[in-house]
């Protein structure tokens, strides 16, 4: 049984650059997720549970757990003085670590993806990713740091909090996904080098949406539910409302995520540093694809720490045939 410590250390050769810096981050963000892991296991015996009252800056209420999730990570990653800052999807602006201006790198997070789903005991889970500063160690960041494109990433993952507690991360050497143990405290490696199965038969979408989507998402949802014994079709709609349950599911199962823009997200919901980039590395390593309907999300040019973007994510070929429908019915989500 290999633990995700000896895993990380046997695979160092790969970043023979980071000294064990990397490790040490992601061991940070192991502690975070234990930590999360334990409280949301008795979420319901603490007061943890609900709304906090407080709106984020993207005017939704915040739950506590969010809050909570986003305290610990932020303690967990800052104790490690590897890191100069942090940009959250529970903070307004992004966080600099001050007395850590000598760390190489910087963390973007979701804290909590899918927390409005802990009242009633579904799958949640914590995105991060991870990129060398562009700025000298030895000063404040800036925002120019957390700014760069997907493709800088240094590595991302996520943490699922289900019937297990399981870690999935990429440095860009292949998936590799970690089961947490809570008897012995360890994550333990439970599938190295995922990948999407070579077909899949299910797409993740909220249909309650549909009379909003652009009408090329309308008609890749008929054509899903089409017959066509050749293609496996019709396909399986499945669809968790928590963006780490649903990719995780597609990417042991086979199948895809959609987020479209709609008329009341004309740019689309998901948040393209928090949730987008992390996930597309995730899938481009585990042989998939991300878009975000005509465009490869790990190249768009971010203009805005928040800033949103259509989501579609899963087998190369479904998302293929996602960017075919947009490409041949241009017109946008209806108002």
């Amino acid at each position: 049984m290999k633990t995700l410590g000896e895993f990380i250390v046997e695979k160092q050769h790969d970043f023979p650059h980071a000294t064990g810096e990397l490790t040490a981050l992601i061991s940070a963000i192991k502690l975070g997720a234990k930590v999360i892991h334990r409280d949301i296991n008795k979420a319901g015996l603490v007061d943890i549970l609900g709304t906090s009252g407080v709106e984020n800056i993207q005017g939704e209420q915040q739950m506590k757990l969010d809050w909570f999730a986003n305290e610990k990570l932020k303690a967990a990653l800052k104790a490690r003085g590897i890191v100069a800052g942090i940009a959250s999807e529970e903070e307004d602006e992004f966080v600099i670590f001050e007395g850590v201006e000598d760390g190489k790198y910087v963390v973007l997070m979701d804290p909590l993806d899918g927390s409005s789903n802990i009242d009633v005991n579904v799958s949640v889970g914590t995105i991060f990713s991870i990129y060398h500063r562009i700025t000298p160690a030895g000063t404040p960041v800036i925002e120019e740091d957390f700014m760069q494109p997907g493709t800088q990433q240094v590595a991302a993952g996520y943490v699922v909090y289900g019937s297990s507690t399981m870690l999935v991360y990429t440095t860009g050497h292949g998936v590799h996904a970690f089961t947490y143990d809570p008897s012995l405290g360890l994550f333990c490696l439970s599938q190295e080098r995922m990948a999407f199965p070579p077909q899949g038969n299910t797409y993740s979408i909220n249909e309650g949406y549909y009379s909003r989507f652009p009408k090329g998402v309308k008609r890749y949802i008929k054509f899903c539910q089409e017959d066509d014994e050749a293609s496996r079709r019709p396909y399986t709609s499945r669809y968790i409302g928590s963006l780490v349950a649903d990719f995780h599911r597609n990417l042991l199962k086979g199948g895809i995520y959609l987020y479209p823009s709609t008329a009341q997200y004309p740019k689309g919901k998901l948040r393209l540093l928090y949730e987008c980039n992390p996930m597309a590395f995730l899938a481009e390593q585990a042989g998939g694809k991300a878009s975000d309907g005509a465009n490869r999300i790990l190249e768009l040019k971010p203009q805005s720490i928040h800033q949103r973007s259509p989501f579609f994510v899963g087998n190369t070929a479904m998302v293929d045939d996602v960017e075919r429908f947009m490409r041949e019915n241009p017109e946008q989500a209806p108002r």
